[in-house]
């Protein structure tokens, strides 16, 4: 089963692209690909069992839209400022 809170856009916070990318709901921002696979449930991961996102957010631990991924993913979150 996948993750409840991946889905998959071409846009968020202000970047456009031209194929979809995986996004996190709770992180509020688009996920690696290496994330996604955890995500998908693919190479024999659960990710109930191996995101630790998923698992601090079913904890009520994880503040939404709280990102702690590689700066690669942090710069496409939108601009909370303003």
């Amino acid at each position: 089963m996948t993750c409840p809170h991946l889905s998959y856009r071409t846009e968020a916070g202000g970047k456009s692209f031209d194929h979809e990318r995986a996004y996190c709901a709770v992180m509020e921002a688009f996920c690696t690909p290496m994330q996604a696979d955890v995500c998908n449930d693919r190479f024999a991961f659960d990710h109930r069992d191996h995101c630790e996102i998923f698992q601090e957010h079913e904890a009520e631990e994880y503040p939404v839209g709280e990102t702690t991924r590689p700066p690669e993913v942090e710069v496409l979150k939108p601009d909370r400022e303003g």
